[in-house]
């Protein structure tokens, strides 16, 4: 009985940590970039576009398809590094239970 309750405590702690983490990834915001840095957008920790930047040198006649790709590729890259942060940020809240597929669990 002893093992379970230390056990609980331990689930306890954890569900802090995993709130807390979301909380700080609610705060979080990260960059992403096109085009050797003509292009940038700026994603909140909730996926959420916040910021678009362009280069002057993108705003010429023609230039729309460019741009277009441009402002894709740069959101890529800004989701590809949230979800990193996410994952990193989700895995070191987790502690040792991380990856063990524990139900209620997010999975890493």
């Amino acid at each position: 009985m002893k093992d379970l309750n230390s056990l609980m405590k331990q689930a306890q702690a954890m569900q802090q940590k995993l709130a807390d983490a979301q909380a700080k990834l609610a705060e979080l915001s990260v960059e992403g970039t096109s085009g050797g840095g003509m292009v940038k957008v700026t994603l909140k920790g909730s996926g959420e576009l916040a910021r678009v930047d362009l280069d002057e040198s993108l705003m010429e006649p023609g230039e729309g398809e460019v741009v277009a790709d441009l402002v894709v590729a740069a959101h890529a890259d800004a989701k590809r590094k949230l979800d990193q942060h996410q994952a990193e940020m989700m895995r070191e809240a987790a502690g040792p239970l991380a990856g063990m597929g524990l139900p209620g669990m997010p999975k890493f």
